[in-house]
């Protein structure tokens, strides 16, 4: 079984413009499909550097002396590429979400497919696991998760329900969490809303909407003015903030304007919203939310 099927790979790395002596970083390696690809444009002076905290990524390691895998949360891209000595980079991939194998390892408990303990942790040595999470949260903490990464609206009766079960016994399990949401869901719903029960969690495990924003803001920071970031996201939470960062900058309200109502922003959008083919979303379901947006820095 493959590791993990790389989706928009041929767009994704296109959009970095790769040149053969420049310097990548691809922030989430996963099993290593992009990572070969960007090595296949490069000379032998370019460098590849690979962010991924998930120790079963270490398998997928690429034995080329152009390629260097960063075991790090790629929250902290600039720090360890500085440990490195890198300073600048000409482009930055990311490949946001859960890879097919995180899904497909049913003891991960990522996949709504499989009955396994709560884990969802995206680095397994993490101290915070969907058991913590659905165990220890208030009530409160829970309906605004539910409601904020799930956008679901049941979010005040399951976190009631929660509660109340836990107080009897502790939730241990994916088929326990999921015969408590029972009784809120219609049939013709129930796979689509236990899957957004289950991204509400697992983005709250992972603090995946902190970790986004903080990588975004480093971007400014490390690309060169003219280099590219290249990135995919799965779910509107985190491609809301990938569009706003590559419009403004930030991700509330608009940057300040001179007095010719001018601003100026780090980055400029190159090209529309690229999304998967037919064809692409046939051999790999799981492409059929991808959502594509390159950049390029200016200033």
């Amino acid at each position: 079984m493959s590791y993990h099927n790389p989706v928009l790979l041929q767009e994704t790395v296109a959009g970095l413009n790769i040149k053969p002596d420049g310097v990548y970083v691809d922030v989430t390696f996963g099993g290593g499909g992009h990572s070969r690809e960007i090595l296949k444009h490069l000379g032998p002076e370019g460098k590849l550097y690979a962010f991924d905290q998930d120790p079963d990524a270490q398998a997928n390691v690429v034995d080329d002396d152009r390629f260097v895998l960063i075991p790090e949360n790629f929250r902290y891209v600039k720090r360890f590429l500085r440990f490195q000595g890198v300073r600048e980079v000409d482009g930055v991939l990311g490949d946001f979400g859960v890879s097919s194998h995180q899904f497909d390892v049913a003891e991960r408990g990522f996949s709504t497919r499989y009955d396994a303990d709560l884990d969802m942790r995206m680095d397994t040595t993490a101290k915070k696991s969907a058991y913590t999470v659905i165990n220890k949260y208030d009530e409160g903490e829970l309906r605004q998760m539910f409601y904020e990464y799930g956008e679901l609206r049941m979010a005040p009766k399951l976190a009631r329900e929660i509660v109340a079960v836990r107080k009897e016994t502790p939730i241990k399990t994916g088929e326990q969490l999921k015969a408590i949401a029972e009784p809120f869901m219609s049939q013709s719903k129930r796979n689509k809303l236990l899957a957004m029960i289950y991204q509400a969690i697992r983005i709250e495990v992972n603090e995946e909407i902190d970790v986004l924003k903080d990588f975004l803001m480093q971007m400014q920071e490390i690309v060169k003015v003219g280099g590219r970031i290249s990135l995919i996201s799965y779910h509107s939470l985190e491609d809301r903030l990938v569009k706003r960062y590559i419009r403004s900058g930030m991700f509330k309200g608009e940057p300040e304007k001179d007095m010719f109502g001018r601003f100026e922003v780090p980055f400029k959008k190159v090209g529309g919203l690229i999304v998967p083919g037919q064809e692409e979303i046939k051999l790999n379901s799981r492409a059929r939310s991808a959502k594509l947006r390159i950049a390029e820095r200016l200033v």
